[in-house]
């Protein structure tokens, strides 16, 4: 007989077994690669460390993964691969893990912590069964719903760690966990995953009070950006359902875009808020929620506080630290974390070097020159303007771009350079992290600011415009 490849051990007896088992090929994935291999600089080269790559990921269905395979030659022992399997499966969030050699079959269940011979692969329903019975889905509305399908656009599919937070999280909402962490780094996708979230809660029907409608879901941030740039782009599929509040509470919608300024209470009113009823949600998504939302003395934490009965997701950046621990009093311990650490691993986000430089109106505050008139020709009243004040009394064109003044670099200079660039505000100032790459390089550079005047001399305006918020 020929020697046999993994490869031919794979065609000729993994597959088979796996049919054999009730398996199709839209449950099959072969070969699928999940992370895109570490970014390495070495001078002025780059290149990327190989990608972590199944032999096999199986699926319940299209978006809810649930068991791996690793094959070995059929000259290895079945076990040989077996590592590897545990390996990927706890990567990937999964209970099941499988080696074979084509001929024999080992199982390592997650789920008791306990390693078996088989003889065959289990199928699907036997896989999902023994799951669902260890996480508590014990009713099919409420397994419907965890394995509702995500809205999908073309090339544009959930990374690994995403489908994680989403199923996670969907599967928390429904079990009835009132609030939810997920802590992710910045660059990662979280407005992706607060989206299908919500799309995949929407679709199926899902409310907090079991009636027959579509619930109502509020996305709340900080910033005008964070929340337009959400509400036109990554949340178009809900098409009219959406509505940014601002100025009145319109109640026939399902799917609200706010930020705190806009509904909170101040010195001239008593919160837009409050012209809701308190159960008029069903959820809230709270992007960026280390922000001050859910520190005791906020008058924005009022806001989670006065929409009680909904249930809340917060998301955020930032680990545990001083600075933050309210939040994570707040919401508990995160459901998911994917660090920055994680992120460059993968490849997923680049290696980067601290480059320090001065910035923002944030650390100073702004006053207008006399005389000087906004954009509809109206003279702005005089005063010392601060961060409370921004993107309530007053909206800094410039500060919404970017708050490093690293605007005023033009196209042509950024891309003469080697490098790409991390800009970081400091923690006082709550940006958060955002990168400029550069197609000549995957090489970063992080940059601390206090002043306007001294911005990082590589940034481009055409780039900043689309990351900085």
């Amino acid at each position: 007989m020929a020697f046999l490849t993994e490869a031919d051990t794979c065609r000729r007896y993994v597959l088979p077994k796996l049919y054999a088992a009730g398996w199709n090929d839209e449950q099959i994935s072969e070969q699928k690669s999940f992370t895109d291999g570490r970014i390495v600089v070495a001078g002025s080269k780059v290149k990327r460390r190989p990608q972590k790559r199944l032999d096999y990921l199986l699926r319940y269905r299209r978006d809810f993964p649930i068991a791996v395979v690793e094959a070995k030659t059929i000259y290895a022992k079945p076990a040989d691969g077996l590592q590897q399997a545990k390996e990927y499966a706890q990567i990937l969030g999964l209970k099941f893990a499988y080696a074979t050699n084509g001929h024999g079959i080992v199982e390592h269940d997650f789920l008791t912590g306990q390693d078996s011979d088989l003889e065959a692969f289990p199928s699907a329903d036997d896989l999902w069964s023994r799951l669902s019975t260890s996480e508590g889905i014990v009713d099919e509305k409420t397994a419907e719903r965890v394995l509702a399908p995500y809205y999908h656009l073309s090339g544009k599919s959930p990374r690994y760690y995403q489908e994680i937070a989403i199923n996670r999280a969907v599967q928390a909402v429904l079990q009835g966990k009132r609030r939810v962490l997920l802590t992710l780094a910045t660059g990662t996708g979280k407005t992706v995953i607060a989206f299908q979230i919500c799309y995949k809660l929407w679709s199926s029907r899902w409310n907090r009070t079991g009636e027959h409608r579509r619930p109502r879901i509020l996305f709340l941030a900080d910033r005008n950006v964070l929340v337009d740039d959400p509400k036109d782009k990554t949340f178009a599929p809900f098409g009219d359902a959406r509505w940014k509040i601002q100025g009145e509470a319109i109640k026939s919608r399902e799917m609200y875009f706010a930020t705190y300024q806009a509904i909170a209470r101040d010195e001239h009113r008593p919160g837009l808020y409050r012209e809701f009823p308190r159960d008029f949600f069903d959820l809230i998504i709270v992007d960026e929620c280390h922000r001050g939302s859910a520190r005791d003395e906020s008058n924005w934490r009022e806001i989670l506080d006065y929409f009680e009965p909904a249930f809340q997701i917060g998301m955020t950046a930032t680990p545990l630290r001083l600075d933050n621990k309210d939040t994570y009093a707040y919401f508990g311990n995160p459901l998911y974390t994917y660090s920055l650490k994680q992120g460059i691993e993968d490849g997923f986000l680049a290696p980067y070097r601290v480059h320090r430089v001065v910035s923002t109106v944030d650390a100073a505050g702004w006053r207008p020159s006399k005389g000087e008139i906004d954009r509809y020709g109206r003279e702005i009243p005089d005063g010392q303007y601060s961060t409370k004040d921004f993107e309530r009394l007053v909206s800094l064109k410039a500060l919404s771009r970017c708050p490093h003044g690293a605007r005023e670099r033009t196209a042509q200079e950024f891309q003469s350079l080697e490098s790409s660039y991390i800009i970081v505000c400091p923690p006082k100032n709550d940006f958060k992290i955002e990168v400029c790459s550069n197609k000549r390089s995957k090489t970063s550079t992080m940059a601390f600011g206090k002043k306007p005047d001294a911005p990082p001399n590589s940034i481009t305006r055409s780039k900043l415009h689309g990351f900085c918020s």
